[in-house]
């Protein structure tokens, strides 16, 4: 597209933006004034900002990039990437709420260049986004806080929080900005972390609490020997049959020794295809971030159902849960 087209879909942004709102630093890329955040969100905005600028310069981005894309594809029920490049060409504008580098919503830039498509987030992630994917005519990042947008209600036809809502200073609230965004027949997917194993969850909760009082050397430095752990207990190549015990939330199975001591007491991430790098970025993320809500099934249903909203596609896993939403008097639940 030329500058023209630019020109174009920036004017698209800038309806959708209420009185008062800033203006672009350059022509695709600006710095909303968000809410002063509690120390626990300053935190966690500091920590993303921290990992994303880390990570950026690694090589093994793109393995990343390509195995999030697929999973996306899976978490939100679109199956196909052109399944998903359907959905996104009959919108008129989308978009990636906790954005971090970008790469998601120049995907989805790329399968609707007719499009406009907005990224957003509060850590300087989005800058280094802004500046990577500055050739994208459709497509143009914020810096700012996805509670507190200053765009008017119903303007997104649909919206993405993948993989972030749960670091937010308030997850409800979140979610309810985000609804208020989405079109009236517009559709609205979110992801959140499942709550694990009771020792797992106890032992989550007390790291986030000591996490704060660490430096960032001394988590990437814990992120690596974590890691290290993941790995040395992953080339084990022991399986094991788990006995269910309900009390702790443990189910029975069988699963080497490296899943059962993940999933149900501590996360110590290792993925050989992903790269080192990839799997000490993960656990960093896990461990680093004083905020990361966990949620039940339950939960997540009353929060949809209060705002509003029903299951277009549900998705559940060990990890997490996933959907894409409409409101209720648009659809049925499938």
């Amino acid at each position: 597209m030329t500058s023209d087209a630019r020109q174009r879909h920036q004017a698209v942004v800038d309806g959708l933006l209420l009185p008062g709102a800033p203006g672009w630093s350059h022509d695709n890329y600006a710095r909303l004034l968000p809410p002063t955040p509690n120390d626990l969100q300053a935190q966690t905005n500091a920590t993303f900002t921290d990992k994303w600028g880390r990570y950026g310069e690694s090589d093994e981005k793109e393995r990343l990039y390509a195995m999030q894309r697929a999973w996306y594809l899976q978490l939100y029920g679109f199956g196909t990437e052109q399944a998903l490049a359907e959905h996104l060409q009959s919108c008129r504008v989308v978009l990636d709420a906790g954005c971090g580098l970008g790469y998601k919503a120049a995907w989805f830039a790329d399968l609707a260049p007719s499009t406009t498509v907005i990224g957003v987030d509060y850590s300087d992630a989005a800058q280094q986004a802004a500046s990577a994917y500055r050739d994208r005519p459709n497509l143009f990042f914020f810096q700012g806080d996805i509670a507190a947008l200053p765009m008017a209600d119903g303007a997104i036809d649909y919206v993405s929080c993948d993989q972030v809502i749960m670091h937010t200073q308030d997850p409800d609230r979140t979610f309810a900005e985000l609804a208020r965004l989405t079109a009236p027949t517009g559709q609205f997917a979110c992801y959140f972390y499942a709550k694990k194993a009771l020792p797992r969850e106890l032992l989550d909760d007390y790291f986030r609490v000591h996490c704060r009082t660490m430096t960032s050397q001394d988590l990437w430095a814990m992120a690596e020997q974590v890691t290290e752990l993941g790995r040395r207990l992953d080339a084990l190549q022991v399986e094991i049959d788990v006995p269910a015990i309900p009390a702790l939330g443990i189910p029975a199975g069988r699963m080497s020794v490296q899943r059962f001591i993940y999933w149900h007491f501590m996360k110590c991430f290792w993925n050989e295809e992903l790269g080192r790098d990839t799997s000490i970025a993960t656990n960093f993320d896990w461990y680093s971030p004083s905020q990361a809500r966990r949620f039940s099934k339950s939960e997540v249903m009353e929060l949809v159902e209060s705002n509003g909203f029903r299951s277009l596609t549900f998705h559940q896993e060990q990890a997490c849960f996933s959907g894409r939403f409409v409101r209720s008097l648009e659809c049925s639940h499938e």
